[in-house]
């Protein structure tokens, strides 16, 4: 007996259709060709409830994905291609469970796949069978971000005449016009899609006929969207506008700031600008202001580890370091660190580059190096406030090390960051920077090092 003839027996036992509704419906036609297609068309078994019996069939697992909003982070494990090619959609990752469902429960070749990808992420994959209808939906899904970035394209040649607009319009109609315009949504809805992704940061590349867009989620790239290479400079443009960049200046990289409303949370993007060959890169790091400072707990420190952390923090001098290559952390880190130490009694001051957490009672500065607002000059102005706790993002130079040392010393606790790639590294590090061996054993605390790991949803 062929899997067809059990899904039919296992219809008329499920008593959906009458043995002679059933042969009613072989006499159509189409039933030759597409037994299930027929009696789904002749309206006496709905398309989600045959799935569900034909996953029994398979010893599969049934799932209807038309009322599911899957996460954009399940949605692009799979990429779209992939997803088309082999008709599959992951929907959930739980508990280190890759759930994925396949259209097609003799397609080997898309199981194949879904178990390379599942290894590919340290995922365990979770088999599930699916409608075409669920199938179309999800899809769907997928298809969200192109749709609304290609609504914005069509009216692409809206630009060059709001060109000619802008130097008849009232300073008023510019602002409104500005508002509206495809490009300006193009951005937002860029933005928009990387935080409801819940990525860290928005890569914004120019290659040779096309404008890339990267969304990095849970530490790996993942490519989002393909631009028209035409609209690249625009979307530059429109990102320097927002965070007041000078418009002019492209053969120099440039920092800046914009803030967001999206969904009812205060969004910071750190805006950086790279000049390449002909064009120039962005790079957005994504910050959620309204989430606060985490604590070490949700970091993920604990045992041993965390009870040396809280036994140093105790100490009323001294320096606390924290290690890592860039992007492992350290700052969230320190500033989980500061939230705890924040107490009235305690006066706190920050030297930062930029300022990432806004923290209510610290005392926060951002050091501006080309008007010579350094860490090191910073350091020496920040040790005339009569701080308890000084946080230096980041240890640079031999004379932020000696002022933070000197600091140590005087009665001051010191948090700050180094790059190296292990808590071990940090000596030969300072070392290096003309620190003292002496005045090391006397003021250095602890070093913490650390990296990102995945987080099991």
């Amino acid at each position: 007996m062929t899997k067809l003839d059990e899904l039919i027996n296992l219809i008329v036992q499920s008593k959906l259709i009458t043995v002679e509704q059933l042969a009613e419906a072989k006499k159509q036609p189409a039933f030759t060709s597409d037994p299930e297609e027929a009696i789904i068309k002749s309206g006496l078994v709905d398309v989600e409830e045959l799935t569900r019996l034909k996953a029994k069939i398979y010893n599969l697992k049934y799932r209807n994905l038309l009322e599911l909003k899957i996460s954009d982070q399940a949605l692009n494990l799979i990429p779209l291609e992939v997803a088309e090619n082999y008709k599959i959609i992951c929907f959930e990752i739980v508990q280190k469970k890759m759930k994925v469902g396949s259209l097609d429960p003799e397609n080997f070749k898309a199981f194949e796949a879904i178990d390379f990808l599942a290894k590919e992420q340290n995922l365990r994959p979770e088999h599930y069978l699916i409608s075409t209808l669920s199938f179309e939906q999800a899809i769907g899904q997928y298809k969200t971000l192109g749709k609304e970035v290609s609504g914005a394209l069509k009216f692409k040649a809206e630009e060059d005449a709001l060109k000619q607009i802008k130097t008849k319009a009232k300073e008023t109609d510019v602002e409104e016009i500005t508002k509206t315009a495809p490009v300006s949504k193009i951005v937002s809805v860029i933005i928009r899609h990387a935080v409801e992704g819940r990525a860290s940061d928005i890569h914004i590349e120019p290659m040779q006929k096309e404008s890339r867009v990267r969304y990095r989620i849970d530490g790996i790239l993942h490519t989002s969207l393909i631009l028209p290479k035409n609209v690249h400079g625009a979307i530059v443009g429109r990102i320097k506008v927002l965070a007041d960049l000078k418009l002019d200046e492209t053969r120099m990289p440039q920092d800046g700031r914009i803030s967001v409303n999206i969904g009812g949370k205060e969004i910071d993007l750190r805006i950086s600008t790279l000049p390449l060959l002909n064009e120039e890169k962005i790079v957005m790091r994504i910050l959620d202001v309204t989430r606060g400072a985490p604590t070490l707990e949700e970091l993920g420190f604990i045992g041993p580890g965390l009870k040396v952390i809280k036994k140093n923090l105790e100490k009323t001098d001294g320096m606390f370091l924290i290690t890592g290559p860039t992007g492992s952390g350290k700052s969230t880190t320190l500033f989980a660190i500061l939230a705890g130490l924040n107490v009235e009694d305690i006066n706190i001051s920050t030297l930062e580059d930029p300022i990432e957490y806004y923290i209510k009672g610290v005392n926060q500065s951002q050091v501006k190096p080309e008007i010579g607002f350094t860490f090191a000059s910073g350091l020496r102005s920040l040790l005339r406030q009569d701080p308890d706790v000084i946080m230096v993002g980041e240890i640079r130079d031999n004379e932020t090390v000696e002022l933070g040392i000197h600091a140590s010393l005087t009665g001051h606790v010191v948090l700050s960051t180094l790059h190296t790639n292990d808590a071990l590294g940090a000596i030969p590090r300072l070392l290096d920077m003309k620190a003292e061996p002496f005045l090391l054993g006397s003021t250095l605390n602890i070093v913490v090092a650390q990296r990102l790991a995945r987080k099991n949803l």
